[in-house]
């Protein structure tokens, strides 16, 4: 007897199901990274002013080198989830080892540089001659920790890939758990002042990486897959994220041009900048937890030759971008009162900030559903386009956010900037999703 088809409503609530599974653990481990440096820095901010300027320094120029490279968690999510689709778990775990094998050799390229490179690194950033000596020695020790860092990215997309964004929350809080640990006990336990700070979280880094690696090489034993390097693998996994790398480097080309017009504003507007693109960055996990459910589903989808499906997740997706924007834009106009003197006790930083603070708010529904359909994208690996289109919104935003001071403009005139930023990003998006031609089949793109 054969089986009632289910019907849209059932469908709706599988995919709203599996779109939590995911992005809850998801949202747990994107906010326990940026924890990790608000422990480093409450820990050494006792160790006097120089100390924490120098870790300022470090943890930016770190914080950039790592974020560059998370090309290597978004491309190994999406060719993972197609074996997974496709049923093929032997290749989509050797193709997640391809993955960990290119951020090894990339986080060890890394460290190459930077050790030697380190002061005149922290010299870039303008350091004081007091600040200058501890950015360095922390960024020379953190730096070793780095081929870890890069083996989290590559294992983190390894496991989205297979469905699974809960052993990434569990190590992510071990990993804090533990930075915490050994950064108290070697700052101050050991006496060894800031670079005990860098050692403890050179140390939670490495065990993350090995707590990753064990899920991986465990899984790799279980289904027969080999755990050599394979140069032709390795050699994919890196075309397959140049396009990520392009557009990651795009976008963060846009948040300096951001930060350096407020800069010219003058330094009210510069506080209040910085307050705003905090409270965007935390609104932005949410949202990115979002789509990398949409990664994984979409992958699998795919892999599995259902374009019908893939289709289907994405406009529930969508749905779930746009819900989510509004409920962010409500929460952020409504908690004002209580976040804001949090920040500042400056009333020319709050007179400030607020309007912008509603552009902001404004444009969250945007915001929502450009997220949702990055991670669609990512997920059906469309990284040449992904490139262009974020190219081309640089080329749109970059006149119009420089034009501000020109034109008299303030705070409020560059979030619109920004905001105009996110729409061209929602068009070139939004487009590329309705003409159908991220959809191919099959376990490989």
């Amino acid at each position: 007897m054969s089986q009632a088809p289910a019907t849209p409503k059932a469908v709706r609530r599988q995919h709203d199901r599996e779109i939590v599974s995911l992005a809850l653990p998801a949202f747990g481990a994107l906010v326990a990274e940026p924890l990790f440096l608000m422990v480093d820095s409450a820990i050494v901010g006792h160790l006097g002013t120089p100390q924490l300027a120098g870790l300022a320094i470090a943890a930016a120029l770190l914080s950039t080198a790592v974020s560059v490279f998370v090309f290597l968690a978004y491309a190994t999510t999406a060719a993972v989830a197609r074996r997974v689709g496709a049923d093929d778990l032997p290749a989509a775990i050797r193709q997640g080892m391809d993955g960990i094998w290119l951020a090894l050799l990339l986080g060890a390229a890394v460290v190459a540089l930077t050790l030697p490179s380190a002061p005149w690194l922290v010299g870039l950033f303008g350091a004081s001659d007091t600040a200058a000596p501890y950015a360095v020695t922390y960024l020379r020790i953190s730096s070793l920790g780095i081929p870890a860092m890069l083996v989290v990215l590559a294992a983190t997309g390894v496991l989205r890939g297979l469905q699974d964004t809960r052993t990434p929350l569990y190590v992510a809080i071990g990993g804090f758990a533990a930075n915490g640990a050994l950064n108290l006990g070697l700052v101050y336990g050991a006496g060894l002042g800031i670079a005990g700070s860098a050692w403890g979280t050179v140390v939670a880094q490495c065990g993350m990486a090995a707590a990753y690696l064990t899920v991986v090489v465990r899984g790799a034993r279980r289904h027969g897959a080999s755990l050599r390097p394979d140069a032709a693998g390795i050699r994919a996994s890196a075309q397959a994220g140049v396009p990520l790398l392009v557009r990651t480097l795009s976008l963060r080309a846009v948040l300096m041009i951001a930060t350096a017009v407020a800069a010219r504003l003058g330094d009210t507007d510069v506080a209040a900048h910085q307050i705003i693109l905090s409270l965007w960055s935390l609104m932005a996990f949410a949202l990115d937890a979002i789509a990398i459910a949409g990664q994984a589903i979409i992958g699998r989808h795919l892999g599995a030759n259902d374009p019908e499906g893939a289709r289907r997740v994405c406009r529930r997706m969508v749905q779930w971008g746009v819900v989510s924007g509004v409920v962010l834009g409500a929460l952020l106009v409504l908690a004002r009162p209580l976040f804001v003197p949090f920040f500042t006790g400056d009333a020319a930083v709050r007179d400030t900030l607020l309007p912008a603070l509603l552009v902001v708010a404004v444009s969250q529904p945007v915001a929502g559903v450009v997220f949702v359909l990055d991670g669609v994208l990512m997920g059906a690996g469309d990284g040449p386009y992904l490139a262009r289109a974020m190219l081309l919104t640089l080329v749109v935003f970059a006149p119009a956010a420089l034009l501000v001071p020109v034109l008299g403009g303030g705070l409020t005139a560059l979030w619109w900037a920004m905001a105009l930023m996110m729409t061209v990003r929602l068009l070139t998006l939004w487009f590329r999703s309705r003409s159908g031609r991220w959809i191919v089949t099959g376990a490989v793109r």
